[in-house]
Parts: structure tokens; sequence; C-alpha cells
């Protein structure tokens, strides 16, 4: 798809991702790498990302939420593995084994129902068994393993699990890793009483992407980053606690820019409300451009009257609400802007850059959020 003529698209660097995901392969070493690509590949799109990953190489899996997800990804053009992280309805299940589709599992009814579709269809199902350590969010505890190992030992298709898995809670927002360190203790143990219970599996993971980056004994057989991939730390502390380490700036960059274009240009006389809510005012005879994005295109209403958007390589702040579709930015001081004009809104354009850290700042959010809410409906260009 050519930009040309579109009013709002994100551009996505089919090169800037391929070296992000080989940064991350050579630091797995000889671990498998799962990258990523649920809620639409942290905004960046399914099903161009996953284009971009089938040329690939040293990416084995890649792991979705839901199972449309899932069947995205397979019609996109992906062979190898899939792994399902999120839940599974009954109604579901026959489309684990159609798609070849590997599932984590943390309730013992889905166990149950996965058991009785591989034997009804005589496959066997691979299975990740997901437990609790501190997170107290998906999991199985110590107390539930051994009501799990008799549904694996009923099932002689299913077999036992292949996967044993973890998630850790306090990771990324910290430059202090003791919970972490609990957490990995408590897998550990775990994986002790699963073995004990003769469902030992075959591979263990446990490493985001900033467990991988930071701490070589969370990286165990598979390792599955994610905002990391496309280019974004996992956070501040992450970042630093990577330097401090000795780490350098090398690692990865972000992949992609959004962009929309300028479609009114008015004058406005001095004292004068522009937006909803009455909440800026001039000071003086100012020139506005309206651009057609807004909240429900995924750009935060937060950033009314405190951000700005590149415009011939130079600020122009947001004035008044940004909204549904809409926000409107001063042009006063930027000379030559025309209709039609390219607008950066995460991204660089001359010596200036907006970064999604930098939305998330003015939004009082994270960037997992900036990214994970850019519209699904935005188009999505690959560039080289």
């Amino acid at each position: 798809m050519d930009q040309n003529g579109l009013l709002n698209w994100i551009e996505l660097s089919r090169s800037v991702f391929s070296k992000n995901v080989a940064s991350l392969v050579k630091l797995a070493g000889n671990r498998k790498v799962a990258i990523c690509v649920k809620a639409n590949a942290y905004g960046h799109g399914l099903w161009e990302t996953v284009q971009i990953l089938c040329g690939q190489p040293g990416v084995e899996y890649v792991t979705v939420h839901t199972l449309d997800e899932a069947i995205t990804v397979r019609n996109a053009g992906w062979e190898r593995r899939i792994m399902v992280l999120g839940p599974i309805s009954k109604q579901e299940i026959e489309s684990v084994t159609e798609y070849d589709l590997e599932v984590v599992v943390f309730d013992k009814r889905s166990l149950d129902l996965f058991g009785k579709q591989a034997t009804k269809v005589k496959r066997k199902i691979r299975t990740h068994l997901k437990l609790e350590t501190g997170t107290n969010r998906q999991g199985v505890t110590e107390k539930e393993l051994p009501a799990f190992a008799k549904i694996y030992h009923k099932y002689p298709s299913l077999g036992k699990p292949y996967g044993a898995s973890m998630h850790f809670a306090n990771i990324e927002d910290t430059t202090v890793h003791e919970y972490a360190e609990f957490q990995l203790k408590n897998f550990r143990h775990l994986l002790r009483v699963m073995a004990d219970l003769r469902i030992k599996p075959t591979i263990r993971h446990t490493a985001s992407s900033a467990a991988m980056i930071l701490f070589d004994n969370t990286r165990f057989d598979l390792v599955r980053p994610g905002i990391a991939a496309y280019g974004h730390w996992p956070s501040k502390e992450t970042y630093l606690s990577y330097r401090l380490l000795g780490g350098g700036n090398d690692l990865f960059q972000p992949v992609l820019n959004w962009k929309t274009r300028v479609t009114q240009i008015k004058q406005v006389p001095a004292d004068s409300f522009v937006g909803y809510g009455c909440t800026y005012r001039t000071t003086s005879l100012s020139k506005l451009a309206v651009i057609p994005i807004g909240y429900a295109d995924g750009y935060d209403r937060a950033i009314s009257n405190r951000g700005y958007v590149l415009i011939k390589g130079k600020r122009a702040p947001v004035r008044g609400r940004v909204c549904m579709n809409l926000a409107m930015v001063d042009i006063t001081d930027i000379k030559g802007v025309q209709l039609g004009e390219a607008v950066t809104l995460i991204g660089r354009d001359g010596r200036e850059e907006i970064s999604a850290e930098q939305l998330a700042d003015w939004a009082k959010t994270i960037n997992y959020e900036i990214l994970g809410r850019l519209s699904p409906l935005i188009p999505r260009v690959v560039i080289a």
C-alpha cells in the first residue's frame, strides 16, 4: 500500500523490525525464540508483522492471546509454531487441532477438553502449563498440580505438558529485582513438583522482553520477547538496568511511524476559544491546522493542550481538546504549511522526534498502551 492519498497511516520499517528480531535472536543464544504478536502486534498490524516475520530466520514461534489472532497468523502465511497465551472457549476447541496450535493451560476444564479433542482426532495437542509463582493472574498453584497431573495421565493422546511457563510481576518497573528472584525460586520448586507427579515438561519459559534482556537465568529453553521486537524498552528502569550492566544503545530501534495530514487551515482571532469545553483561548491572532486524528484512532485525549505534533520539522502544539476524530494544532510560527501537508504523530521529522514514550508521558500512561490502542482501522504501510 502506498501512503500517497492517505490521510492517516502508520509506517512499518521492514529493515528495522528485522534487525530488532535478529538482535533478540542473537541475545537468546541457543534458546528457542517466540515473538509476541498479540494485540495487533502491539498496535503495529498483525498481518503485516507476521508477513515480515515469515522471512525472518531464527524465530520458531509467535505468541498470540486469542484464537482469532492465531487464525489470522496462519492465514498470513505463518507455517511455524503458534502459542496461544489466553483462554480458549469450549466452542473453539476443535480449531486448536485444525490450525495446529499450542495452548497455554491454567484451568482443569480446558485441559480436559483438550484431552478429549486430542483423543477424538487422534492427534497430540502440545500444552504449556502456566504456573502460579506470584503474579496471581493466570496460573496453577502447587495445590492444584495433582489434579492437573491426573488429567494428563488420563489422556495418552495428550501426553505430558510440552512446556511449563510463568510470568514476572515486577521485573520491568524496578531496578531492584528481589521479587523476580522470589518468583524464579517458586518456579523451580513447582518444576520439581511436576517431575514428581510425572508431568515433567520438555521446555521451560519465563522470559519476557525485560527478563531476557537483563537476566540469563530467566531464559531457560525459550524466550518470549514482545515490545522489544518493535524497538521499545519495557520501561525506563529496564533501560537503566541494561546500561548499568554495560549494554549499549544499539540493541533495537522503533519500527513504527504514525502520520496524518493537514485537512484545514484557519486564522483564529485573539481571545478566541478552541475546541470542546473552551479549554484553550488564543492570546493573539493565530493560525491553526486541523488534523483528522483523535482518541478513536488512539491519540489520547489526555494529550489535549499538552503535546505537540511535527510539521515541516517543527513542533506544532496541540490546542484545545483532542476530539474523537479530530485535533487542532498551532502552526502560527511554521511558514508555508499547505493543505495535505504531512504531520508526524510518532516518529522523526528533521531534527525533531516524537516517541511513543513521549506520548505516554503526556497521557500519564505507558508505551504499551499508546501502541496497543492504535486503531486497527488505520492503514499500515510497510516500507524498506
